[in-house]
């Protein structure tokens, strides 16, 4: 008799009503590599993890969360900036329940447009499997708040990827002569990367993604990682920057395409390239004393090997542009952040992140 007291229905009306505003508000999901890895590597067993101190020496609990960064990452900053509380990792077993309705992240660190990529590290997800538990995701939803709701809210939600980097640094350039080297010239590589990235933009759009925000891969050339291993003075790395300066412009083709095929701008262009560029041309001008080498690190410019207890730490990460050998600082993403909210349409085109709110708070 208890259970249908008075009390029981109050408690299932503040439930319901929680659980009805949840859907409300805006989803966001996040599919991609470590640049925006919330921590599903932690899940897994591999060795692309940042679980271990000193990641996350700068986020609010001061500890590791996964994240491959000082503090917050790319994906919470934008969250932050829609007014969302961050989305959790898919492989969280805390991510139940309401609070699948903010999103889900299923990036995984490592991974690429190609299932061959990040081999190394064994146990990964890759973006085939990503997108596989994207629409897991999508049933478990439908449980709670049905088939019609769901596709909703999967269709009002905001979607970034990350995807690119790790192709070339972590497959084409891994060893001298990989097996990818000796398939493919550099430029038919990326005409190759670039029309395996189609087929899986072309799944997101079937599986409901109505509002993607597609990044290209930051000056790959510019990192310490590749700063220790290629420059004798501080130049950014040729060959990598040579990819990059082929893989980002075909990808905006490619994007252009798409959505005139679909007729909406689903896919909006983020040209990462730049948004780096700026900072690593001219650190002083955002507030750092260095684009060049890491805070967290040991060897050249801080480059070489990961970040681990045993590396040189710098005192102040607000300082630095990159984190580690190869991820920015928080500070950095927050630079990044406010380009992809307010950039001109060179760095987010067809717009920026403030006209699709903008927009998408009238319909």
């Amino acid at each position: 008799m208890a259970a249908t007291g008075p009390w029981f229905i109050l408690g299932l009306l503040i439930t319901l009503g929680r659980v009805a505003s949840r859907a409300e508000a805006r989803a966001f999901f996040v599919f991609g590599d470590s640049l925006v890895d919330s921590g599903n590597n932690d899940y897994l067993a591999t060795s692309a993890r940042a679980d271990s101190y000193p990641y996350g020496i700068d986020y609010p609990t001061h500890r590791p969360t996964g994240r491959f960064s000082n503090g917050l990452n790319i994906p919470d900053l934008i969250s932050e900036q829609i007014g969302m509380e961050p989305t959790m990792p898919y492989l969280s077993p805390l991510l139940s329940g309401e609070k699948l309705l903010v999103g889900a992240n299923f990036a995984s660190a490592g991974i690429g447009i190609l299932n061959d990529t990040g081999f190394q590290f064994v146990n990964i997800i890759r973006i085939t499997k990503q997108l596989e538990y994207f629409q897991q995701y999508q049933q478990r939803v439908t449980a709670l708040i049905g088939a019609e709701e769901t596709q909703r809210l999967v269709n009002k939600a905001l979607v970034l990827i990350t995807l690119g980097g790790n192709d070339f640094v972590n497959n084409y350039y891994l060893v001298p002569f990989s097996a990818r080297s000796r398939q493919f010239a550099l430029p038919d590589y990326v005409v190759y990367l670039v029309s395996e990235y189609r087929k899986i933009l072309e799944r997101l759009y079937e599986l409901g993604a109505r509002r993607v925000l597609v990044t290209g891969t930051g000056p790959l050339g510019c990192v310490p990682a590749e700063l220790a291993l290629h420059s004798s003075n501080g130049e950014c790395a040729v060959e990598l920057q040579r990819a990059a300066g082929l893989f980002n412009p075909q990808l905006g083709q490619m994007i252009n395409s798409l959505n005139s095929e679909i007729g909406s701008d689903i896919f909006i262009s983020a040209n990462a390239f730049d948004m780096h560029m700026n900072f690593v041309t001219n650190p002083e001008a955002y507030g750092f004393v260095t684009s060049k080498i890491a805070c967290c690190g040991q060897g050249p410019y801080n480059g070489i090997g990961l970040c681990t207890i045993a590396s040189n730490l710098c005192p102040n990460r607000d300082l630095y542009a990159f984190w580690d050998p190869f991820h920015p600082s928080e500070k950095a993403g927050r630079v990044i952040v406010q380009q992809i909210l307010s950039g001109s349409r060179q760095l987010m085109h067809p717009m920026n992140l403030s006209t699709i709110m903008a927009l998408d708070s009238r319909a």
